[in-house]
């Protein structure tokens, strides 16, 4: 099989090397993480959000760092496939000290028994499926599970919003069919019910059928499981059809993008996510100001998850050790500052961050806002 790959090497002067080099010039004060993510496919625009977010914490961290930081992004189009050959290539190069991403958890828990057997720390950052890191000790994430989200996306649906009757259209990947299970299961144990749960290929574009089906079930309200480029278009097919049901989605969806792609089909739509450009901490509003500074535009859940990595590497590289071994041994004893949860720390026994607190969001005049209470009509 083929491997459609392209490698972009990050440095502390912002100098990138070509994909064709093998081995691309590496300093002697620096170490080397390997990125394994989307860069082209239907996938490819959360992997240039990575990109962005990556570089500017570089230019903030690496500065005054004892090692330097880069990285090797290699293009996995989040497809499972290409992440198995991208695992073998990292864990069999010796200057690969850590291992970030795939984009989808289906994608990362593929290439999971090849990163543990290397001993090479797999870290997730984006993967929220409650079996990412049950994969063995290397699995790692500041990715808030399913296992968490889900109850807390029924809670703002049933005890916020005021909906009972609710119809659910998921992705149907491994991590969609287990969000929609965990959604289902916290739904009913609230004494509310799922009217109907209808899945959706990746690269489904036309939902009206499966829409009307949920429509003929007669919910109160539409859950949406999925990301914000798939969400955004389902939305506008639910107003095309005139479906008037309160929308909620996933914290997934929670994007600028999602905006840009839905118009004013998405204003009224419901969403959590455990980072808010608006909210007033120190940390969020000096992120928010940088990050618009070099970009032009507010950053979002993803930026802030991808730039919360990179500072977390730098972090432990620059405090346990520059091998393989320093980072698993730091991973359960590092504190890092972090926009989404002020410090990163880790719960050793799940290898996630615990204690993170969503936003309750809602899209109102073509902008996301804080969720003050109060049901829609």
């Amino acid at each position: 099989m083929s491997l459609r790959r392209r490698s972009i090497l990050t440095g502390t002067a912002g100098a990138l090397a070509a994909a064709a080099i093998a081995r691309p010039s590496f300093a002697a004060d620096s170490v080397m993480v390997g990125v394994s993510g989307p860069l082209t496919g239907p996938n490819a625009q959360y992997g240039a959000q990575w990109k962005d977010a990556f570089e500017l914490a570089l230019e903030e961290v690496n500065p005054s760092a004892a090692h330097k930081v880069q990285y090797q992004f290699e293009d996995s189009q989040a497809d499972p496939r290409q992440t198995v050959a991208i695992a073998q290539k990292f864990v069999n190069d010796s200057r690969i000290i850590m291992e970030l991403g795939d984009f989808s958890s289906t994608a990362s828990m593929a290439a999971s028994p090849i990163y543990q057997r290397a001993k090479l720390v797999q870290f997730g950052f984006t993967n929220s499926h409650p079996d990412f890191t049950k994969g063995g000790d290397y699995m790692w994430s500041n990715s808030i599970s399913q296992a968490e989200e889900q109850p807390s996306l029924a809670d703002y649906a049933i005890t916020d919003l005021g909906r009972r009757r609710l119809g659910v259209i998921h992705l149907n990947t491994d991590w969609g069919v287990t969000s929609k299970n965990l959604f289902v299961s916290a739904v009913q144990s609230k004494g509310a019910t799922v009217t109907l749960a209808e899945g959706f290929l990746p690269n489904e574009r036309d939902f009206r059928s499966t829409l009307v089906r949920i429509r003929d079930s007669n919910p109160d309200g539409i859950v949406i499981i999925a990301y914000y480029a798939d969400a955004a278009t389902i939305i506008r097919q639910i107003r095309t059809l005139g479906l008037t049901q309160t929308i909620i989605a996933v914290s997934s969806v929670y994007s600028p993008k999602l905006i840009e792609l839905g118009g004013d089909a998405v204003n009224g739509v419901h969403t959590l996510s455990n980072f808010f450009p608006g909210e007033p901490r120190a940390e969020v509003q000096r992120f928010v100001t940088a990050f618009q500074a070099k970009y032009a535009r507010e950053p979002d859940n993803f930026n802030a998850t991808a730039y919360d990595t990179m500072v977390l590497v730098s972090k432990l590289v620059n405090t346990y050790g520059t091998t393989r071994a320093a980072i698993r041994e730091g991973l359960p004893q590092v504190e890092s500052p972090s926009v989404i949860y002020g410090t990163i720390k880790f719960d050793p026994a799940t290898r996630r961050v615990s204690g993170a607190q969503y936003k309750k969001l809602v899209v109102k005049d073509g902008a996301f806002a804080m969720f003050q209470g109060g049901t829609p009509a």
